[in-house]
Formats: C-alpha cells, sequence, structure tokens
C-alpha cells in the first residue's frame, strides 16, 4: 500500500511538473484540467475522486451559475487562467462561488493559477495573512505551502485553526448521530458505528488507505440515493476491514478489495448496523467532504465526546480541553527537561541515543482519561521529540557514513520508533469516552508517522493496527493500578479527574472516598471532607509509594489548596512522604465535559520526598484569564506558594493582641417579619411604638449593593407598653411565633421568645464589617466602619471595637494574600470564617506611629470612595471599573502596612506578601506562641 508521499519525492514530482509546464502555451480552455491534474499529482492525488472537475455552483454576486475550475472538497478550490491574466481577479472569481457550496466542501484555500505564476489565499478561520505568488520555475521553493494536499495539513495548523477545525468536525459528527438517534438506533451499536465513521473519514483525508477519498467514493458510486441499500453495504465494508488479505474472497475485486485490512479491534466486534434514509446517506457524505486531515485528536476527542449530549450538541465547541491547558500540565511534568537534555547532547550522538533510549522507557497513565486528550498530546509531543533526535543524529553522522548506511542506521534499537502507543495507559469509567480515546490514539500516531514520512522518507506502517490494549473501562477508584501497569522511576501519572465538590458526590462516590483513603496514613484528618480530585492523590500516593522516581500531576479544583480542606491535604502529603515539584496558581480552566461551565482551577505536580533532582517552579497569573508567568523558588508548598508547608491553627481569637476579636452578625431568624423592606418601611414607621425600634439592618449584599435599604425590629429591652400597644408589632411578633414553629430546626423551635433574633451577635460599639462572601475577582474585600446602631445580620463578619488603623490592615493587601490561601469558597468566591481567615494571622506588633499613619491611609482610602458617593461598593470594587484614585488609595495603605511587617521595599504582589506572612506564622510557631 503507498503511503504518504514523502517530502523527497513531492520535490522530486515538482521538478518533473515544472519541466512539463513551463514552456506551456497556457490556454484555459485546452489545458487547464490536465495542469492541474498533474498538479495533484505531485502530492500523491492519482485518483479522479480527489478532485471535483468543473464544479457547479452559482455566483453569489449574480445568482447565475457557473464552474468551479477543481475542487478538493474542504481543502482547496482550483481557478485557471490563461497565461497573463490577472490572478486577483481570477480569486475574485473563485470566492464568488464559493458561498453556494455545503459547509463540507467549503475549502481552506483558494489556488489560482495563470501557467506561469500560482497565487495561494488561506480561507481558515482566524488567519489573516495575505495571497502569497510563486512562479511556476520555484515550485519546488514553494511546495511545502500545497503539502496539506498530501495530508501534512498539521504542519502548518496554529492552535486556533485546529481547534476551528474539530469544532467543525464535531458539528458534522452531531449530524450524523442526531440521524441515528431519530431512527432508533440502539446505544451501544451507535458508540461502536460513530467511533468507525471516525476513522474511516480520517483515512480518507491522510493517505492512510493509499489513496484519498476511498470511502467517499464507496458510498457515492456503491449505494443507492435513497440510502435503503448503505446499512448492508456498509456492514460488507467493514467486514472486509476485520479480514486479512489472506483470508478474504479469492474472486474479491474492485472497490472492496482496494481497503486494506485494518485490524486492532476496531472492527471486531459485531453489531447490528444502522437503517439509513437518503437524508441520513446525505449527512454521512457531506461529512466526508470535510477536510479531517486538519483535526486535532485531542480537541476533537472532546468534542466527539459531546455528540451524544443534546444540549452540548447546541453548543459545540465550548466542551472540550484546549492544548494550552494540558501543555500546561506535561511541560513542566517532564517535556521542559527532556528538551533541555537534547539541547545538552545535541553534540554527542551517543548521548542522543541515550536520550532515545530513555524516551522508550517512560511510560504515561491518565487513571482518569475521559476521550484521552492528556494521553495524545503527550504522546504528540513525545514522538515530536524523538524525530528532532533522530534528525540530529543524521546530521552528526552524515559526514562519516553513506546514505545507505544512514538508511539502515536510521531506526536502531531494534524498532522504528521508540515512542509507542503501548506506553500510554489510561483509565475511563465510560466505554463511549474510552473507545474514543483508543482510536484518538491511533489518529496521532498516523499524524506522527506523516510528519516522519515527510522529514525522514521513511516512516513505521500503520496498518494494519495494533489493538490498543492499554485504555481500560472502569471505576479506576475501584481498580489496581499496579496490575494494569506496574509502577517504576519512569512513570508518568497525570491526568484530570473529575470537579466534584464534596457536598455532589453521590454515595458511591463517598464509598470511593472512604476506600482509597484507607490506604494512606489520612487518620484524623477528615478526608470526607475533601473535594473528590483528592480521591486521585490518595489513590496515586499509595500507587507511586515505593517508586521514588516517578511523578505525578493533576488538574484540580483550586479549593482543595484553600481554608479547610489545604489543612487537609498539607499533612496528608506529608506524613505519606510526597512534595509539590511544581505548580500553577488559580486560573480559568475549560472543561471537557458537556454542559460544564469554566471553573478556576489549579495544576499541582507532585512526588516522593526522596526523589533526586526536584527543580520547584511556580506558575503565577495576573489575572485568572492570563498567561503563566514561572519562577524558580527554594521551597513550594501545598498552597502553592514560596514558603513553609504550614496549617494554620484554627483559633477562637486573635493570635496577636491588640487585635479585635471577629465573628458573625446576629440572625434573625423570623419568617421576615422582624425586617422590614422599603416597601414596608412608612407603614412601620407610621405606629409610634413600633417606631422607637426600627433599626438599620445590613447583611453582606446590602452592604455591597445598597441597591435596597432595609431594616429590622431590634425589641430587645423594649418597653412592655410599646409592645402591647403597637398592632405593628403584635401581628409581626405573632408571625415571627407561627413560622419559627414550623421550623424543622429543634433550637428554633424551642426559642422562647419570638421578638428577639435567635443568634443576638450585635456589637455595643463601632465595628468594622466584611461581607461573608465575596467575589473573588474583586483586588480588596471591600468593608466598612459602622455604629452600633446599625444592626449587622448574620451574612456580615463583624469586628467589634475595631478602630481606623484595625480597618486599614483589613483593607490591605498583606490581609487579601492571607485570606486568598486560607479562606474557604463558595463557588469560586471568598467565604470567610475568622478560625482561619483572620484570628491566625501573624499580625505585627504597631507602636502609636504607625497606627496614626494607618488611620491615615483609612481615611484617605474613605475619601476617595466619598468622592463617587452614588457608587455602591460592588461598583467601586469590580475589578474592571474600580477608580483610579481608589486604587491609588489602596497602594498607599499597602506601603504603609508592608513596612509595619517587615518588609523594607514595597512588595511587589500577594505571592510575595504570602511568603512574607508564612515566615511571619512559622516563627511564631518556632516560639511556641501558638496554641
Amino acid at each position: 500500500m503507498e503511503k504518504a508521499r514523502s517530502f523527497e519525492e513531492i520535490y522530486r514530482q515538482s521538478d518533473r511538473f515544472i519541466l512539463d509546464w513551463k514552456d506551456a502555451a497556457g490556454d484555459e480552455r485546452q489545458e487547464a484540467q490536465m495542469f492541474v491534474r498533474d498538479l495533484l499529482t505531485v502530492y500523491g492525488l492519482t485518483s479522479s475522486r480527489a478532485a471535483l472537475y468543473e464544479r457547479r455552483a452559482k455566483r453569489s454576486s449574480t445568482g447565475r451559475q457557473g464552474y468551479i475550475d477543481a475542487l478538493v472538497p474542504g481543502i482547496l478550490a482550483i481557478e485557471m487562467k490563461s497565461a497573463g491574466e490577472d490572478l486577483a481577479q481570477a480569486e475574485a472569481q473563485a470566492l464568488d462561488y464559493l458561498n453556494d457550496l455545503p459547509d463540507a466542501e467549503f475549502p481552506d484555500w483558494v489556488l489560482t493559477s495563470d501557467f506561469k505564476t500560482f497565487r495561494l489565499l488561506n480561507l481558515k478561520e482566524g488567519s489573516d495573512t495575505e495571497a502569497v505568488e510563486w512562479p511556476i520555475e520555484s515550485l519546488r521553493d514553494h511546495a511545502d505551502k500545497l503539502a496539506f494536499l498530501a495530508g501534512y495539513g498539521q504542519r502548518v495548523l496554529s492552535f486556533e485553526e485546529r481547534e476551528a477545525a474539530s469544532i467543525k468536525a464535531a458539528q458534522l459528527m452531531a449530524s450524523l448521530y442526531e440521524g441515528l438517534a431519530e431512527s432508533g438506533y440502539d446505544e451501544h451499536a451507535s458508540s461502536v458505528f460513530m467511533v468507525r465513521c471516525l476513522f474511516m473519514l480520517y483515512a480518507d483525508d491522510t493517505a492512510l488507505w493509499g489513496e484519498r477519498d476511498l470511502f467517499l467514493e464507496f458510498l457515492e458510486n456503491r449505494t443507492e440515493e435513497s440510502g435503503n441499500d448503505l446499512g448492508p453495504m456498509i456492514a460488507q465494508l467493514f467486514q472486509m476491514l476485520k479480514t486479512p488479505a489472506e483470508r478474504r474472497p479469492k474472486n474479491l475485486t474492485g472497490l472492496l478489495a482496494r481497503f486494506p485490512y485494518v485490524n486492532g479491534g476496531l472492527f471486531e466486534e459485531d453489531v447490528a448496523i444502522p437503517f439509513f434514509d437518503a437524508d441520513m446517506r446525505r449527512r454521512l457524505i457531506e461529512a466526508c467532504y470535510f477536510n479531517w486531515s486538519a483535526i486535532s485528536p485531542a480537541i476533537f476527542g472532546s468534542l466527539f465526546q459531546a455528540v451524544k449530549d443534546k444540549a452540548a450538541r447546541r453548543s459545540l465547541g465550548a466542551h472540550y480541553t484546549t492544548e494550552r491547558n494540558i501543555l500546561r500540565v506535561i511541560n513542566p511534568m517532564f517535556l521542559d527537561e527532556l528538551i533541555e537534555e537534547f539541547e545538552a547532547k545535541r553534540d554527542s550522538v551517543r548521548g542522543l541515543r541515550n536520550l532515545r533510549e530513555r524516551l522508550g522507557q517512560m511510560q504515561f497513565f491518565d487513571p482518569a482519561c475521559g476521550c484521552g486528550n492528556f494521553l495524545i498530546i503527550a504522546y504528540r509531543e513525545m514522538r515530536a521529540l524523538e524525530l528532532r533526535i533522530i534528525e540530529r543524529i543524521q546530521e552528526l553522522e552524515a559526514d562519516r557514513k553513506s546514505a545507505s548506511a544512514l538508511d539502515e542506521g536510521l531506526f536502531f534499537m531494534g524498532e522504528q520508533v521508540s515512542v509507542r502507543i503501548r506506553n500510554f495507559h489510561g483509565i475511563e469509567i465510560e466505554d463511549w469516552p474510552a473507545r474514543i480515546a483508543a482510536t484518538a490514539l491511533h489518529l496521532v500516531e498516523h499524524q506522527a508517522n506523516q510528519e516522519m514520512q515527510a522529514r525522514l522518507g521513511a516512516a513505521p506502517e500503520l496498518l494494519p493496527l495494533d489493538k490498543v490494549e492499554t485504555i481500560h473501562s472502569g471505576n479506576a477508584l475501584r481498580m489496581d493500578w499496579a496490575h494494569l501497569i506496574e509502577p517504576t522511576d519512569s512513570l508518568y501519572v497525570l491526568g484530570n479527574p473529575p470537579f466534584i465538590g464534596m457536598n455532589g458526590m453521590s454515595k458511591d462516590q463517598q464509598e470511593d472516598n472512604r476506600q482509597v483513603f484507607a490506604l494512606i496514613d489520612s487518620k484524623g484528618l477528615r478526608p470526607g471532607r475533601l473535594d473528590y480530585v483528592a480521591c486521585w492523590y490518595a489513590k496515586t500516593m499509595h500507587y507511586l509509594n515505593d517508586v521514588p522516581g516517578a511523578r505525578a500531576a493533576f488538574v484540580s479544583t483550586n479549593s482543595i489548596t484553600q481554608g479547610e480542606q489545604a489543612r487537609t491535604m498539607v499533612p496528608l502529603l506529608e506524613r505519606n512522604g510526597y512534595e509539590v515539584d511544581f505548580g500553577h496558581q488559580t486560573f480559568k480552566w475549560t472543561s471537557e465535559a458537556p454542559g460544564a461551565a469554566s471553573v478556576h482551577c489549579v495544576i499541582i505536580g507532585f512526588s516522593h520526598r526522596t526523589r533526586p533532582g526536584r527543580r520547584r517552579r511556580l506558575f503565577t497569573y495576573e489575572n485568572i484569564n492570563a498567561e503563566p508567568q514561572e519562577k524558580l523558588v527554594k521551597r513550594l508548598n501545598f498552597y502553592l506558594a514560596d514558603g513553609p508547608n504550614i496549617v494554620p491553627v484554627k483559633l477562637r481569637r486573635p493570635l496577636v493582641e491588640g487585635m479585635p476579636t471577629s465573628h458573625k452578625g446576629s440572625q434573625p431568624t423570623d419568617g421576615k417579619f422582624l425586617l422590614v423592606n422599603e416597601d414596608q418601611y412608612d407603614e412601620v414607621a407610621a405606629d409610634s411604638s413600633a417606631l422607637p425600634y426600627l433599626k438599620r439592618f445590613v447583611q453582606g449584599r446590602d452592604m455591597l449593593q445598597e441597591h435596597e435599604r432595609r431594616w429590622c425590629l431590634w425589641l430587645k429591652d423594649a418597653d412592655p407598653r410599646d409592645l402591647r400597644n403597637s398592632k405593628v408589632l403584635r401581628e409581626r411578633i405573632a408571625g415571627v411565633e407561627r413560622e419559627r414553629a414550623k421550623s424543622k430546626t429543634d433550637s428554633v423551635r424551642e426559642f422562647g421568645n419570638p421578638r428577639l433574633f435567635t443568634q443576638d451577635r450585635q456589637p455595643e460599639t463601632d465595628y468594622f464589617a466584611l461581607p461573608e462572601v465575596s467575589s473573588e475577582n474583586r483586588e480588596w474585600i471591600p468593608g466598612r466602619l459602622y455604629s452600633p446602631d446599625v444592626v449587622a445580620g448574620n451574612k456580615l463578619i463583624v469586628f467589634p471595637d475595631a478602630k481606623p488603623w484595625h480597618a486599614a490592615l483589613l483593607q490591605s493587601s498583606m490581609f487579601m494574600a492571607w485570606v486568598e490561601v486560607f479562606a474557604g469558597r463558595l463557588k469560586s468566591d471568598y467565604s470567610f470564617s475568622p478560625g482561619l481567615s483572620y484570628f491566625p494571622i501573624p499580625w505585627p506588633y504597631l507602636d502609636d506611629s504607625l497606627q496614626d499613619q494607618l488611620a491615615s491611609a483609612w481615611a484617605t482610602v474613605s475619601d476617595a470612595r466619598g468622592q463617587f458617593s452614588d457608587a455602591t461598593l460592588a461598583d467601586l470594587y469590580d475589578a474592571f471599573a474600580m477608580p483610579d484614585v481608589l486604587r491609588s488609595a489602596h497602594r498607599g495603605l499597602d506601603v504603609i502596612v508592608d513596612r509595619a511587617f517587615g518588609s523594607n521595599r514595597r512588595l511587589s504582589d500577594n505571592t510575595e506578601r504570602l511568603e512574607l506572612l508564612l515566615r511571619r506564622y512559622r516563627d511564631f510557631e518556632d516560639r511556641g506562641l501558638i496554641t
């Protein structure tokens, strides 16, 4: 079977084409079709099926029918003109026809030529390049510009172009699946059929068969337009694809005989073939017209997984994990190190051979692999590095060996490539994505082989496929990983386990948690309160316990590095002998799960503390949508900060004397009878006996938004005569009594006095207040001082008897550096609890002068707020809308606070502030000041 044409052969064919056509007369009518056929032959497109000649189409500008000279559907439109005619005008004419084409046939490129010059225009989404031209005599020098015709499209595609192509491909597959679903086709059979179709479509466009569009030719020429016989014909085709040549019928001829033996388990299972109609046949043929060589197997795998979900099909393109995000895991985990080693050994044949051998020994394991995108990208990058190594070895040996000797020595060490699919392992709980993962590994392997063929002139044969035995279906947390792949020092465990919070776990998932944490030392650490992703950490720590060289890295919800969860995770890793190797602080991750929203994630790489050569790398983000900035650190804790791996003690009072205590505000539990909104205020205030007890009531939302004021009836120490004389008070107190009697909470039903809040924590002095929950998008959690006449609700955190200098500390970036790490989270927002978020902070002891400076800085912040009297705190502290004068006031406050903490310079960011805080906290521990 003929493989994709190598560049060496393309160059030879280009020379022949130039020789045949450089002196041609260039008559459009007489020679155009032969010219195009010969040009396509340069790239191995020898079948008439590869291009549609004189494709009928309607001109957008006139509405009249015309013809596109040649169309390689989904790839290239060609417009020929006689010698000397204007190619820009010819290009405009070609573009005028394209809008009439179906989406699947719409090309990525337009090529025009007058037999003397070529002009090429890129139409791919996101491309802003201008058309390029070159003379026919320079075709050899520009041959790579048309390499996509030989199936080498990935060589010139950006991230964005691969993503756009993959989204479009998934939409075509979704259309096909909808047709299957409407016909009532069995769910399992449809999974098998769809995966087989994916392979067939991809093989058609990437020279896997040895010729282009063989499956399309089969559909168009061997099946009826009605679609009635399509099912039986496809069944016959699938039977041939799983039958070796020597076992096929000896009288088999024609089109079926041209299909090679595939094997690999892809066509082994006998499943029912769907009944087709004309519409379903049309959808399948439309899919064939698309250029499948342009897809990314990693991105497309996630999209393909989503086509079965009806809601996800409506928004295909929103449900995949980007290659950039996957590279954020594999680059610092192993790839950067390998590339550095390659550069260090690039002048040593022995060193390069040793490195190549090391690549072949490395094993990769994703125990929550989904559709395999982490494994696919890892395989692709490892094959790309191996190819660079082979090319460099050839360069070094070129002077000492003949070309034939080089050919013989190209694939040393007994195999054609060292990086093999069998080194990439995965577990997926669902059968459908597991099938996608196995198939996608074959697709990316073919892409890697094509690149090798192009650059070296030789590559392994993909067909017949080796069966992928390394992707397993099942519950990874209940399986014995060591039975699937023996852990070694060359093992890398990686992936993106499910994003499920503690409260969202099913009973089975809670049992998963109990079983995996029983494998490691977790006594007394309350692992049952961790997110589901933590189970993969526990399972991995147990699995790799005796192999210090192995490494792991997981994408995780950022909540496991914060608050109560971090208080469990930190000692879990320490007790079981693990340390953090690298980390990405919080950033926005696009989930591959159908229907999932973007979530805020971290990446944590870890290994046993005895692993040699650890280099700690920290990646920070200016904001959650920014690109990472790397710095090397001496220490890297589980909070993803440069500092000791401390676990703050949950305290009931401030660690440092002189700081105010803190607690929640008061809770009414009143059925809305003690609270008074703006619409009710006039009625209540008109009652002279009730009016004295109306006090402003503030919850967190009220303080931040202030769109609607609220009040409460604060009846503590109320005069009995007022209670008796006021109809408003009597009715409202009776309403409270009725509502509390209905409560499912014993303490509420048993609370004795319906006139009072069930929890009275109202300060008797001036106090500072912060909202209990605040958006993480705010640079500072805004707070303010109140008098005791303002009643603080239970959604406020109050600091009784707080002074202005206390307010300055609580509105500083130093305070936020602590909160960002140790506060809990409600979704992605800060959830403030004094026991961890405030009391353990190792505040400095301040003299009168610093207290005065801080009070003055707070006054500056208050004055800046006052310049925008109509704006709410939510408006003022919005990340994009915050006034410059207010931000400047906070920056000035930060300078004083940073100096108060002992810094002799202005700290650049909260990462540096956290490092300082952690050092101070450790110092307090060492001096025995924390109890």
